[in-house]
């Protein structure tokens, strides 16, 4: 690998995972100033030479999104108006991902806008991770390598050694994704029917799948007001599971989500750290954290290296 002309920056979302990734890949991280200001509009500046250089912008698009996002696209124009050779932003969690779609009159398709605003401010591919909906890799006009944290959620579970396992599909959507989890963890799948009644806000319907007696887990990509999760949890628990697990990969954790999740009967909430969680989240003692930095590290390599990334699905 050429570390001399692989360079990984990072703006303020989640500099700590930036850092785990350098780590990782051998190599410090890039040296760039973002600042304010006055008026509270985003400064950026690039404090190293990356002409020629092959760069990867690790910055979720997590809370607050905006900013994060306006601090993405700043660095983006600067390391292409600095001559970097290739630019590759690392958007573990993407942003307005849940606007995919026309699903009511006069609304946006933000995921869509987002992705145009990516490859305007001069990104040359993208490296996401559990998009809300696999099909917004084709809003991108760019390649775009969508890497999945069943892989690291599947390898702690399985040291758990749960009995009776049962993946739980929160809900229709959610049925792929809980699938393929199911598979690797060799055992069965149940389906949460769920009707959406306003946006943040779901009723839990029916449960599709035998859980009596056993130990479910739910899977699902974010956890934002965990409303839908409390709701399944009790919904499965009253149904004669024994224990209810979930596991998400991006812990947006917004509104009172952790104190849903602290007053619940759920055991335990694995997350990864895609975003940076709030310090009340920290506290928790039932949610445990697992890093994808060594993923998205590997993802980076392979990338610069011009090599294949199938291997990391396994």
């Amino acid at each position: 690998m050429d570390r001399d002309r692989l360079k990984v920056f990072c703006g303020s979302a989640n500099p700590a995972l930036a850092r785990e990734i350098c780590a990782c890949l051998g190599i410090p991280l890039g040296q760039s100033l973002v600042s304010r200001f006055s008026d509270g509009e985003v400064r950026v500046q690039v404090l190293e030479n990356v002409r020629g250089a092959d760069v990867f912008v690790v910055q979720p698009t997590c809370q607050p999104v905006d900013t994060n996002l306006m601090e993405l696209l700043l660095m983006m124009d600067a390391l292409k108006r600095a001559s970097a050779r290739r630019i590759t932003p690392v958007v573990s969690y993407y942003g307005y991902s849940r606007q995919d779609r026309k699903d009511r009159p006069r609304v946006p398709i933000s995921a869509k806008l987002v992705a145009d605003l990516l490859t305007a401010a001069g990104a040359d591919r993208a490296l996401t991770m559990d998009l809300h909906a696999p099909q917004i890799q084709g809003f991108f006009e760019i390649p775009v390598d969508h890497l999945l944290a069943a892989p690291v959620l599947v390898e702690y579970f399985h040291q758990l050694n749960l009995p009776n396992l049962t993946v739980v599909a929160p809900d229709a959507g959610g049925v792929e994704r809980a699938r393929f989890f199911a598979k690797k963890m060799n055992c069965a799948l149940a389906i949460v029917d769920k009707r959406r009644v306003d946006v943040n806000e779901a009723e839990v319907m029916h449960v599709i799948g035998d859980v009596e007696g056993r130990t479910a887990v739910v899977v699902d990509d974010i956890i934002d007001t965990a409303g839908t999760l409390v709701k399944t949890s009790d919904a499965l628990l009253t149904q004669g599971a024994t224990a209810v697990y979930a596991c998400c990969t991006h812990p947006v954790l917004s509104g009172e989500a952790v104190n849903r999740i602290c007053q619940s009967r759920i055991t335990q909430v694995v997350v990864t750290n895609s975003i940076p969680l709030a310090d009340s989240a920290q506290k928790c003692g039932r949610i445990e954290v697992l890093s994808v930095a060594p993923l998205l590290g590997r993802a980076i390599q392979s990338i610069h290296e011009e090599t294949s990334v199938s291997t990391l699905f396994i």
